[in-house]
């Protein structure tokens, strides 16, 4: 198997990734419209998922379902995958004027419109799969995110909070991974996804800081042209208030010093990344982004262990 070409290599993916190396040349199209070689999107997909799932378990004073974990790690990167390529349909002209993104599979022309969007529909009948091994409440609220799904890709051009619609669709795990323990939805819950939402408004207007040149030329907008100058604070706002609401949710549960201690330690990565965002070049904010799935790790270990301990 031949090294990929680095003109092949997208400039948001690790050219020395397993995932590169092992992909034959014919793959690599699909591969990218998946976005298989950026695996940060599905873990930040997939960490509310883990969360509402471990919060469920806490509330029960037992551990996370493991089989649950499973699903959703499946599902996340399968409707990822399909999210990520029903985007580049839609956004292939767009993409072609962004350095970043013009040397993905269909603005170059190294994958047909018709075959990403058969690519897409193969990925969608793996994620119903998934879907249909939980209970009926949780498969109908999976299938009532689609219309969020549908619409995000759209928003970046008639809104500058393109990712407040981002963030509707990517905590909606919150919602499943309690309503696939309980077959129902409380408060607790609700609170856990807003304060997801509200964290992904935040590290996807950091994202969004690599492309705030080429986004002002083509005109597609963002919190972090919103934001521009006073990055730090706007982003500040809804950290914050994540973490607000993640603590509600932990003590509308019974609280616990473990739970705590992992909020504690997911508040404090919050922090470290405000302290190094205003102003970051393209590498720095890609790498305060990625660095998301950590803070969601911790927050998900706090209440997994906190479970797990009764």
């Amino acid at each position: 198997m031949s090294a990929q070409p680095q003109s092949a290599v997208l400039p948001d993916a690790r050219p020395e990734s397993l995932v590169l190396r092992l992909t034959p040349d014919f793959a690599l199209p699909f591969v990218q419209l998946a976005r298989l070689d950026r695996p940060a999107g599905w873990q930040l997909l997939l960490a509310p998922c883990w969360q509402g799932t471990a919060l469920a378990g806490m509330a029960l004073h037992r551990g996370p379902n493991l089989w649950h974990l499973v699903l959703f790690l499946v599902g996340a990167i399968v409707m990822r995958g399909a999210g990520c390529t029903y985007n580049d349909i839609l956004d292939r002209r767009l993409d072609a004027g962004v350095e970043r993104t013009r040397n993905r599979p269909l603005p170059s022309g190294r994958a047909t419109p018709k075959a990403a969007a058969v690519f897409m529909v193969v990925l969608s009948f793996v994620g119903l799969a998934v879907l249909v091994q939980f209970n009926a409440f949780s498969i109908a609220l999976g299938i009532a995110s689609l219309g969020i799904v549908a619409v995000y890709p759209l928003m970046k051009r008639v809104t500058s909070w393109p990712q407040a619609v981002l963030g509707l669709a990517f905590s909606w795990g919150a919602l499943m991974g309690w309503a696939g323990t309980f077959g129902s939805l409380a408060l607790a819950p609700v609170l856990l996804y807003f304060s997801a939402f509200c964290w992904t408004i935040g590290y996807d207007t950091i994202y969004a800081m690599q492309d705030s040149r080429d986004d002002a030329i083509v005109g597609i907008r963002s919190t972090a042209r919103l934001f521009a100058g006073h990055t730090r604070l706007g982003v500040g706002i809804f950290y914050a208030a994540a973490a607000l609401l993640a603590l509600a949710a932990i003590l509308l549960v019974g609280g616990g010093w473990i739970a705590l201690i992992g909020w504690g330690a997911y508040v404090a990565h919050l922090g470290w990344q405000l302290s190094r965002v205003e102003g970051a070049d393209a590498p720095t904010a890609l790498m305060l982004f990625r660095s998301n799935w950590r803070a969601g790790l911790l927050l998900f270990a706090g209440l997994a262990l906190q479970g797990l301990a009764g």
